[in-house]
Formats: C-alpha cells, structure tokens, sequence
C-alpha cells in the first residue's frame, strides 16, 4: 500500500474514532440528563468510549508514533468539527419553556 494512502486512512481512522466518542458523548448527554439514572448513563458510555478509543488508537497506530500522532490529530478535527456542528443546531432549536421563563 502506498504511503499516502496509509497516512490516509490513519488519518480517517482518527476522524471516525473522533466521531464515535464525541458524537457518543453528545448523545450520552441529551439522553442521560433525562433518565432517572444518569450517573449509570455517563458511566457506561465514558466506558465504552474510552475503550473502543483507545483499542482504535492502538491498532491503527500499530507501533509506530508518527501514525498515531495522525490520527490523534484526525480525532482532535473531528472534535472541532462536531463541536462546530452541535453549537450550529443548537442555535436552531425553540428555547424551552424553563429558558423562556428565566428570560422574562
């Protein structure tokens, strides 16, 4: 395999491990702050993130740094690139009832 191509896909390794944690954080919190057991919620999932992550990094770095410093840096862009996107629908939600009686 070509080693651009390999430095790709590191890199798009990053970019998705990325995605799984952050994209599993955000659904942990909109799910987890309603549950009537929340700590059990962000236990399990910063588990399961944790873990899958790590095991990602591992194999894809297969011993070599500079392969795991790429997809480190593929996991750090996908995190600026989700935090960009969740503000950006946040920003077209309806205020809830609680926010819109804080605000009056």
């Amino acid at each position: 395999m070509s080693d651009l191509l390999t430095w790709a896909l590191v890199w798009s390794a990053g970019v998705a491990l990325g995605a799984i944690f952050f994209g599993g954080l955000w659904w942990t919190v909109r799910r987890g702050v309603l549950s009537e057991h929340p700590a059990v919620w962000f236990l399990v999932s910063v588990m399961l993130r944790t873990s899958l992550v790590l095991g990602g990094f591992y194999v894809v770095a297969d011993g070599q740094w500079p392969r795991l410093l790429l997809c480190l840096l593929g996991f750090v862009m996908a995190r600026e690139g989700l935090t960009w996107l969740t503000r950006y629908s946040m920003r077209n939600l309806p205020r809830t009832t609680a926010e819109n009686d804080h605000a009056a």
